[in-house]
């Protein structure tokens, strides 16, 4: 049977070098907050300053959506929000789907 494996035989055991238990505890406390500070504790501030943005949102105000439309707000609700993108064009969205507010007057100066 030792025809891929070759046998193992023991050298002079030494007894191996324990690690207080206060260390591991520690060292996973330590390791949960560098996590909370590095990913937790930012993404909850963005999530935060997104709300506070969707919250304020006005008609009126020039936005754009997440997936890159721009648009003058022209209806809202609690849940949806009415954006003219054009003459006589209309998009509904939902709240949560804009991205930013830009600066009066924006539309204008890129329009074509």
């Amino acid at each position: 049977m030792s025809f891929f494996v070759q046998s193992a035989y023991a050298q002079n055991a030494t007894p191996p070098a324990t690690v207080s238990p206060l260390f591991n505890l520690i060292f996973i406390f330590g390791t949960i907050a560098i996590i909370y500070f590095i990913a937790i504790r930012p993404q909850r501030k963005r999530q935060k300053e997104h709300a506070e943005l969707v919250a304020s949102l006005g008609k009126g105000d020039e936005v754009i959506t997440n997936s890159g439309i721009l648009g003058k707000v022209v209806g809202l609700n609690d849940n949806y929000i009415v954006l003219n993108v054009s003459n006589n064009v209309d998009l509904k969205f939902q709240r949560f789907h804009i991205h930013a507010v830009l600066p009066k007057g924006t539309l204008k100066s890129i329009e074509t």
